[in-house]
């Protein structure tokens, strides 16, 4: 935050009421003049680096919940949906989007309100789209970390731990003795198209023989979440105010998958792991006895007050680029919200070497550089000779925050990275032999005396 200037008045406003404070009382214990406070809640001030921290000092708060409360999710969240090929005749740059935040707060909500509600691609489809954009921006909103439901799988985590060394066996064993529910594993046959079935008549779990260890142990899990955390993932539900039920179903269903790998991973123990580690993934997921796409998941979660993990973010594709999973956590990664992929990432280069862990330096065309991380991953239930679907999962986190990382030993993160961009479409490298099209709003510039590493040259600059 140190190096832009916040305007969050909104959110100091609304911590003020939370306390029961006057502008007068806060402004006292903050130790500055009723006045200023009343330029800061209106926008007409920054929140100073100095304010910043005598607001942490004497209320109990993360510095950085100000900016998940500016409007449309703060400046990098409206940075990122102004990404879309739709803005880039407009040239938006950073300081419009600052001066906008503070001159017209409500307005910047407005848009990025309207922009989600058209499901980022232009139409107000009200469909499938729309939901999962919904639920999208509602982990965005909590930062991907429920610290209610995280605190209550590490409870039950610690009390399966006593019970047996076996988390798959403790779980089995909890359901069937707290809840009358027994766990079958059933042959392929009998669940064909089914990875997992509730059978409440026959008070059974069932689930298909062909989970691997990691993944019958999450789908106990979450079928214990289901159970023991129903009033936590009730209230964060309703507290969600999703406009369709559907949002509200994969909203729950999200909910659920975090519990399950909160209990597989329970945060102190998982972050104490990764520190101890260097985030090595391999290990962490052979202590955990997680698979890779569920550490990778757990890793963008760590953001607990007072005990944060490095911010990273996760994206998984498929070969067309097509992107199934996007969480951004904190890192406020334009690479997680962008549409498009960039194919020098080596994200998509993954495919090529199944199961191996490809590491790269980019830096996008803002000079913000990350160290990232892909893999590939096979989904669960293939039966032989049936279609084979495969994904690459893609970690990353700001260079400057890589240096612990065991992965990014012998790599120099200040030296020279790949430039990618974010997609042809909103990319405005000139120089770039990978180019399919030009950018949204650019016009293409034709030639015949001249031919550049692109025949694609465009102008607009």
């Amino acid at each position: 935050m140190a190096d832009r200037k916040l305007f969050a008045g909104h959110a100091v406003r609304r911590l003020r009421r939370l306390n029961g404070l006057t502008q007068a009382a806060m402004a006292e214990v903050l130790a500055i003049s009723p006045s200023y406070l009343n330029l800061v809640e209106r926008n007409q001030r920054p929140l100073s680096a100095a304010l910043l921290v005598k607001l942490a000092e004497s209320f109990d708060f993360d510095p950085r919940a100000l900016s998940a409360g500016e409007p449309g999710g703060g400046e990098a969240a409206l940075r990122r949906r102004l990404t879309d090929p739709m803005f880039a005749d407009l040239e938006i740059d950073r300081n419009e989007i600052e001066e906008w935040l503070a001159g017209a707060p409500g307005g910047a909500e407005a848009f990025a309100r309207a922009y989600d509600r058209m499901g980022q691609g232009g139409t107000d489809t009200g469909g499938p789209q729309d939901a999962v954009s919904q639920v999208r921006g509602e982990i965005e909103r909590w930062r991907g970390h429920f610290a209610d439901l995280d605190a209550l799988a590490e409870a039950v985590a610690d009390e399966l731990r006593m019970g047996a060394g076996d988390v798959y066996g403790a779980i089995a064993e909890r359901l069937r003795v707290k809840h009358q529910l027994t766990i079958r594993i059933l042959p392929v046959d009998v669940l064909p198209d089914l990875l997992r079935r509730l059978d409440l008549h026959a008070r059974q779990l069932q689930l298909s023989e062909t989970l691997d260890s990691a993944s019958r142990t999450f789908a106990a899990a979450w079928q214990l979440g289901q159970i023991e955390a129903r009033a936590e993932i009730d209230a964060l539900a309703k507290g969600a105010g999703l406009a369709d039920r559907t949002a509200e179903r994969l909203f729950r269903r999200h909910l659920s998958s975090y519990f399950a790998a909160a209990v597989m991973m329970p945060y102190a123990r998982f972050l104490r792991a990764c520190e101890a580690t260097g985030y090595d993934l391999e290990l962490l997921q052979r202590r955990f006895g997680a698979g890779f796409e569920q550490v990778a998941h757990r890793l963008t979660t760590l953001q607990r007050v007072g005990a944060r993990g490095l911010p990273f973010f996760m994206v998984r594709v498929d070969r067309a680029g097509q992107a199934s999973k996007r969480f951004s956590g904190a890192s406020a990664s334009p690479l997680a919200e962008a549409e498009g992929r960039c194919p020098l990432w080596r994200l998509l280069h993954a495919f090529d070497r199944p199961g191996e862990l490809a590491v790269q330096l980019v830096a996008l065309e803002d000079n913000s550089r990350w160290l990232t991380l892909s893999r590939t991953v096979v989904p669960q239930g293939r039966r032989f000779g049936g279609v084979r679907a495969e994904f690459a999962v893609g970690l990353g986190l700001a260079a400057g925050q890589a240096g612990s990382l065991a992965a990014a030993r012998g790599i120099d993160l200040a030296g020279e990275a790949t430039p990618i961009g974010l997609g042809c479409r909103a990319c405005f490298r000139h120089d770039c032999p990978q180019r399919s099209a030009p950018p949204a709003g650019r016009a293409l510039l034709l030639n015949e005396r001249e031919r550049g590493v692109t025949a694609l040259t465009f102008g607009g600059d």
